[in-house]
């Protein structure tokens, strides 16, 4: 009897162990054709299966026999329409890529994102073009997003540096990116009431630190002025960020699994202490 259970449960965790990597294959691989034409195409097959099935169900041997015939010959027609994707996932497999964690793709993803926002910030900065860009966290901002011009739009390089351009529509406004969409551009966002902040900083950055007051967004400057790229965030602003510190920042605040203890946090701040007060 103990052997027969020790049998039992040893075919039991087989089981679950062959139904896990078998899920896990078809989820990578329900990624790997996710936004290609390939979509399309397996709608097509799900169809062409429910009709062989309704054929088998209701005993119509005409069609039964010809779809039969269908997938005879589809195998090898699969092969060739899928040539593109199937060549993808097996350079993907001999790189090793198939099998990474999500979280490798969402970072991936991450990187991307802030390297538009990085090319966009240093080409105005360089160019003395203003700038105000906010990422959405866990505060929505919905309010705000409505008082502007709806985009939901990639996120891109060429579309910041087009919306600030100076004498434009949205130039004024600030846009607002909720994930890996721009949503707004050209939004209005709360000034902030802080009688201590210098005299010297414009509309831009005491919306962003009005923003920053409300709200647990992160609200990236550039001046129109200086060319000067700031920070706001958490009631406090960074004037005069440098592009590695700003890129480490936004990473941090940006990604959950990287986000530091709030000691650490509020030490970035500190070499710039009493920025907003001149």
């Amino acid at each position: 009897m103990n052997f027969f259970e020790d049998w039992t449960w040893t075919t039991v965790i087989k089981e679950i162990i062959d139904v896990t990597i078998v899920s896990y294959i078809i989820y990578k691989l329900i990624l790997l054709v996710r936004g290609t034409r390939a979509v399309q195409l397996l709608k097509g097959i799900v169809v062409l299966v429910a009709v062989w099935a309704v054929s088998y169900i209701f005993g119509l041997l005409t069609l039964q026999w010809l779809m039969n015939q269908l997938f005879t010959f589809g195998v090898l027609a699969v092969f060739i329409i899928f040539q593109p994707e199937l060549r993808r996932a097996l350079e993907q497999l001999g790189r090793g890529k198939i099998f990474t964690m999500p979280a490798t793709e969402e970072d991936q993803a991450m990187n991307d994102r802030i390297e538009q926002v990085i090319r966009a910030l240093n080409h105005m900065s360089s160019r003395r073009i203003g700038a105000l860009i906010v990422f959405e966290r866990e505060t929505g901002l919905s309010e705000y997003i409505e008082s502007g011009i709806k985009l939901e739009s990639q996120i891109s390089t060429e579309l910041f540096v087009n919306i600030f351009i100076p004498n434009t529509p949205l130039h004024d406004g600030a846009v607002i990116i909720r994930g890996n969409q721009i949503m707004a551009a050209g939004c209005y966002l709360p000034l902030s009431e802080n009688p201590f902040i210098s005299k010297e900083l414009g509309t831009r950055h005491r919306a962003a630190i009005g923003m920053s007051e409300v709200s647990d967004a992160i609200t990236v400057i550039v001046s129109e002025e200086t060319g000067q790229i700031s920070l706001a965030i958490h009631g406090q602003m960074v004037r005069g960020v440098d592009q590695e510190s700003l890129i480490s920042k936004l990473h941090e605040e940006l990604n959950p699994r990287l986000k530091k203890k709030p000691r650490e946090r509020t030490s970035f701040f500190t070499r710039w202490r009493g920025d907003q007060h001149g």
